[in-house]
């Protein structure tokens, strides 16, 4: 019995290594994107440890040092201008993903479409087979009669 064979097989195994490229690079850009998101976690987590020490020590009736206290501003002042240059960095990879994954649906329809041909050609192929084998049985059929010179049915 013949094997199909898709002619095209080679393109459609480029077209799923294209769209898995896809899908790597998109993973890629979401775990960038989940690492600036905990960065940010990070240095907001600092500026609120910073302002719960600054309020710990104004509260506790104690001689207060400006120099502590013009530290603790300072750190969290840095933490804030990180935290604020993390957001701006976070923006350009939500772009970046949003190309990344319309790149990565238009490689999977691609990779559709000629998953779609090679069906349609199975089909065909399959439609063919069950053509010519009933065309042999009812060939076979004609020669059985024939040869039993029509006396048995």
């Amino acid at each position: 019995m013949p094997q199909f064979r898709f002619k095209l097989q080679p393109v459609l195994d480029q077209r799923e290594r294209e769209e898995r490229d896809r899908q790597l690079i998109v993973a890629e850009l979401e775990r960038e994107r989940l690492a600036l998101e905990s960065r940010i976690r990070m240095c907001q987590q600092m500026m609120e440890d910073e302002r719960a020490t600054l309020s710990q020590a104004l509260k506790s009736g104690q001689r207060v040092d400006l120099q502590m206290v013009k530290m603790q501003a300072g750190a969290s002042l840095k933490h804030n201008f990180e935290a604020q240059r993390t957001v701006l960095e976070l923006a350009g990879v939500f772009r970046k993903i949003q190309l990344a994954r319309e790149e990565l649906a238009q490689a999977a329809a691609r990779r559709k479409a000629v998953e779609l041909l090679r069906d349609q050609q199975l089909e065909a192929f399959k439609h063919t087979i069950e053509r010519k084998e009933s065309h042999d049985l009812d060939e076979m059929s004609v020669m059985r009669f024939g040869r039993n010179d029509g006396t048995q049915l």
